[in-house]
């Protein structure tokens, strides 16, 4: 993308099960600094816990849900695939951020969990993944997709990106609904690092799989932020 971006997306909670690499260890995800903490967190969990001893899958192939469904990241062509890898990072109870390629074990825990004596995880990740976001969200195009429990992670006070965007899904009426948020926020993934847009402007062009469209005159720009408004046909 001609525009430096950022996605930031959940993970799944269905994973692809096993692996066929070796279990995760430092030194092997994209951001690093985040290292010390997930040594930190594993320690917490106990050492029986399979994150610290399963086999492991780069994270694209292990995250099975709908969003990444959606986003279908097996069949993208080369140059989309290098936009995803270079542009999307998962926020994640575990490890913080996640990036497509990382090699992760199968794992359940949530941004929501507690884990003693770290306690709340949103809130024990916040100072370590803000910084890691806000480094790589200077002067950046994000997309922030994130759902509340994760974005519970950031604080962007402080940030400097050239322009955040958030987005909401309504039906005909305005309503806010959520029944096809996550399908959405995959396809919308998809069509991003597949055309490359660099801007909000493009999603004119954009159509979601269950008819839903870019509705321009409900978009709310506050600042460097801009609220989207995707609209039921009906």
């Amino acid at each position: 993308m001609a525009r430096r971006s950022l996605i930031l997306v959940p993970p799944s909670e269905g994973k692809a099960p096993e692996g066929d690499g070796p279990p995760w260890e430092p030194g092997t995800m994209a951001v690093e600094e985040l290292d010390a903490q997930r040594v930190q967190l594993l320690k917490a969990l106990g050492r029986r816990h399979p994150a610290r001893t399963g086999p492991t899958l780069p994270a694209i192939e292990r995250y099975t849900g709908v969003l990444y469904g959606g986003l279908d990241a097996g069949t993208l062509g080369a140059v989309a695939r290098r936009r995803l890898d270079r542009s999307v990072l998962v926020v994640s109870g575990l490890w913080g951020l996640v990036a497509p390629g990382d090699p992760i074990p199968h794992y359940k825990l949530k941004m929501s969990a507690s884990v003693p004596p770290l306690g709340k995880l949103s809130t024990w990740w916040r100072p370590a993944v803000t910084a890691a976001v806000a480094q790589r969200a200077e002067r950046a195009l994000v997309w922030d997709l994130l759902p509340i429990e994760h974005a519970a992670a950031i604080t962007w006070d402080g940030m400097a990106p050239a322009e955040r965007v958030t987005v909401r899904f309504v039906d005909a009426r305005g309503t806010t609904i959520s029944h096809w948020n996550k399908l959405l926020k995959g396809s919308l993934v998809r069509w991003l690092v597949t055309t490359g847009a660099t801007g909000v402007d493009a999603l004119v062009d954009f159509e979601h799989p269950q008819g839903y469209r870019y509705d321009p005159a409900a978009t709310v720009r506050d600042g460097r932020t801009t609220a989207l408004t995707f609209r039921s046909p009906g």
